[in-house]
């Protein structure tokens, strides 16, 4: 995935937020737009170890968040918070546009 400008994100955040009325609604159209184009699972490294992001998911407190697993262990990460790895996964570009999302 090359690096999307700021207008190729924005359309992309216009494109999973059309017709929603408030912040969650936002989210919950963004949410869908990753889990539909985010291939997964696919490895990358967490404070300098690898996991592996099973999936991602809509917590509770309204954030999208990363499912990693490494060995028997589990964890939950903030989509804003996880590095991707290089080359990022196929729809890696939503992860972006949700991150550019929060920026604004």
């Amino acid at each position: 995935m090359g690096a999307l400008s700021r207008r190729g994100l924005a359309a992309l955040v216009d494109e999973a937020t059309v017709d929603t009325y408030d912040e969650h609604e936002q989210v919950s159209g963004l949410f869908a737009a990753i889990e539909e184009n985010l291939s997964v699972p696919f490895s990358t490294l967490v404070l300098g170890v690898e996991v592996t992001v099973r999936k991602v998911d809509l917590a509770r407190d309204g954030r999208i968040v990363a499912l990693c697993t490494r060995g028997g262990f589990r964890q939950t990460i903030g989509l804003l918070d996880l590095p991707l790895p290089d080359p990022a996964p196929d729809g890696a570009e939503w992860v972006a546009a949700y991150r550019y999302y929060w920026a604004q």
